[in-house]
């Protein structure tokens, strides 16, 4: 109703009062629909010398009216983009007087007037121009008074039609309340949400019809109700799909022919299908009238996602150096949303924590919904080389997953995984065959994956193991470890955040030596301690080397600040210890601290950490530098 900022609320339907009333009073809601119809052509009216003023509106009191009044005027919004010679800019403040009592009107103030001032004078004062004329340039002061006068209040609320009684609660509008227009338009739609989640899919509500009492500073409003049938949905209808089954889509969907019409449930299928990597958009659209059925159908628009794509990534440290990754993934492999892919990544390129470059080789099946609805079932298989300086590292993996979500933020996994690899450490070398069940829990409820400001995250994995092999012979043994990480927003902003996280791990079943290197627990870098080298945080050899331990903790505090809208710095505070032959919490503490910065992308924050140690680690560097995409927790 009224100009720009309230025409997105509609307008007020209004009938003559049923009793006389003053000109005064009848002019009161009409002219929020006059002035629908105010011609805006400053072009016309610009003056070779445009006069530069300000503006300054009285404070009503009210910061939301105050906000819209602001919003509502044109005196502010075209003062440096469109500026007006004198003549012009008393027309401009003309005009907003009739801008600023419509948005007085949309609050209740339907007897609220508007005074508007230029250079101490009124708009009717015949000299004014000559006034500004004289100004020659210099900045005048525009001072808009807005008054009020009483708050109008709903004396009747009628609803007319066949709407069911019981949903006539959802109208959220009772007599006595003030005569709020964004309120009074509100109902409507209320109304009509209420009716198509009963089934009723061509239901109708009229805009409000508003009768207005001046005398008694009231309105009257009536909303006409049309329910219409209940239906059923009909027929669905799937269009554009292409490389995708029509039948993996109708298994997934969460949506049947012959329930209830519901749009909600309409749009929570819509959701859940447009979620999946396949496509890349989906709309759905209901009929305008039922079948002969008396059901009605529904449309499902697909656009399918490219088929193939190419991942390209990098990350850089100080301990472990360079790292570069590509991948090549099919996204719909036999069209039922299959998932191939393939990755290839170069590790270990000249940092200090490794000795020559590694690699790491995999390829990944991705079968989803199998069996059931949302479970996963994942084949890997792996090709890994590691040249650390805490261990050389050959080995080959072959694992299989299967996923499903418990909730909506809790999901659950269990694995069979195979590995057979050789490992030397301090000039020992070791052939082990590794045969694990990892079971795990992992609950997530934060905000964003890549830079959260809310919620927490936690995970917990039991990792039953038989070890064949080795010179301390075979193994069997239990690793397990829990994590978490919480993200407090400080201001309510979304800028200053106060992220934490902890580990804690432990071995059962076997001692330090009798488990292989790379099932110890070590600490140090960027997941756990940074500003120690990868792995250095725990117990050494004699010459320095990390040995792991069999039980781990490691804790973090960070503060992220946004910085306008692009950067953002943090500071950070890590520490851990890993124990040899204890539990955790009994290890010696290492302590690392630092500073970073954040530059924001679209596809997340880039990264850049600096961090030192705070305690003497044999061997360690004197400094660390993590360079990544998201945010290190």
């Amino acid at each position: 109703m009224g100009p720009a900022n309230l025409a997105k609320a509609g307008t007020l339907k209004h009938r003559m009062p049923r009793q006389p009333v003053s000109s005064s009073g009848r002019r009161g809601v009409a002219l929020v629909l006059a002035l629908l119809a105010l011609p805006l052509s400053w072009a016309a009216l610009q003056a070779a010398d445009p006069q530069p003023y300000t503006v300054a509106i009285e404070p009503t009191g009210e910061d939301d009216l105050d906000r819209t009044l602001r919003d509502a005027s044109s005196l502010i919004s075209l003062r440096e983009k469109a500026p007006v010679g004198p003549f012009a800019l008393v027309t401009r403040a003309r005009e907003d007087i009739d801008r600023l009592v419509t948005a007085l009107h949309s609050f209740g103030y339907y007897k609220g007037s508007v005074s508007i001032s230029i250079a101490g004078k009124p708009l009717d004062d015949p000299g004014l121009v000559d006034t500004l004329d004289r100004a020659a340039g210099t900045p005048v002061a525009v001072e808009v008074t807005p008054r009020r006068g009483p708050l109008f209040h709903l004396r009747k609320v009628a609803i007319e039609g066949d709407l069911p009684p019981d949903l006539r609660a959802k109208a959220g509008l009772n007599p006595g309340d003030p005569a709020v227009a964004g309120n009074i338009l509100a109902v409507q739609g209320r109304l009509l949400d209420a009716l198509q989640e009963r089934g009723h899919a061509l239901a109708k509500v009229s805009e409000p019809v508003a009768i207005e009492y001046p005398d008694s500073d009231a309105l009257e409003v009536t909303y006409a109700v049309n329910a219409g049938p209940r239906v059923d949905i009909g027929p669905i209808e799937l269009d554009g799909l292409k490389r995708v089954n029509p039948a993996y889509v109708r298994r997934v969907m969460e949506l049947r022919t012959g329930e209830k019409y519901k749009p909600s449930a309409i749009e929570k299928a819509r959701q859940d299908l447009a979620a999946r990597d396949v496509f890349s958009t989906v709309q759905a659209r209901a009929a305008d009238r039922p079948d002969q059925e008396g059901d009605l159908p529904i449309t499902f628009s697909f656009t399918e996602a490219p088929r193939h794509a190419v991942n390209l990534g990098a990350s850089f440290s100080t301990d472990l150096g360079a790292a570069v990754n590509a991948s090549w993934t099919d996204r719909n492999l036999f069209g039922n949303g299959e998932r191939l892919t393939l990755s290839g990544a170069a590790t270990e390129l000249g940092g200090t924590a490794d000795r020559q470059p590694g690699y790491n080789i995999g390829a990944q099946y991705l079968i989803p919904d199998w069996l059931e609805r949302g479970q996963t079932l994942q084949f890997n298989i792996n090709a890994i080389k590691q040249y650390l300086e805490t261990y050389q590292q050959t080995a080959y993996t072959a694992s299989v997953t299967l996923t499903r979500p418990l909730t909506p933020h809790l999901t659950g996994s269990i694995g069979l995984n195979l590995e057979q690899e050789k490992i030397i450490q301090e000039d020992l070398t070791n052939d082990y065959t590794l045969l694990s069940l990892p079971v795990t829990l992992k609950f997530d409820n934060t905000d964003n994956l890549l830079e959260p400001t809310r919620g927490f995250r936690w995970a917990a994995l039991v990792t039953p193991t038989e070890s064949i092999g080795g010179h301390a012979g075979n193994a069997t043994f239990v690793v397990m470890q829990g994590s978490g990480s919480t993200y407090l927003d400080v201001f309510g902003t979304g800028r200053s955040i106060l992220a934490l996280r902890g580990l804690v791990g432990a071995t059962e079943g076997a001692s330090q030596f009798a488990l292989p290197p790379d099932r110890r627990f070590y600490a140090g870098g960027s997941a756990t301690v940074r500003g120690y080298k990868y792995q250095w945080v725990g117990p050494h050899f004699p010459d320095g080397i990390p040995e792991g331990g069999t039980a781990i903790d490691t804790a973090t505090i960070e503060v992220r600040q946004r910085i306008g809208a692009k950067f953002g710095a943090v500071a950070f505070v890590d520490a851990g210890q890993v124990s040899a032959t204890g539990a955790p919490f009994t290890g010696p503490i290492d302590v690392g601290a630092g500073l970073g910065l954040r530059y924001f992308t679209s596809f997340g924050p880039i990264r850049l950490d600096f961090a030192v140690p705070l305690n003497h680690v044999p061997r360690n560097d004197s400094f660390e530098v993590y360079i990544g995409i998201g945010e290190a927790f």
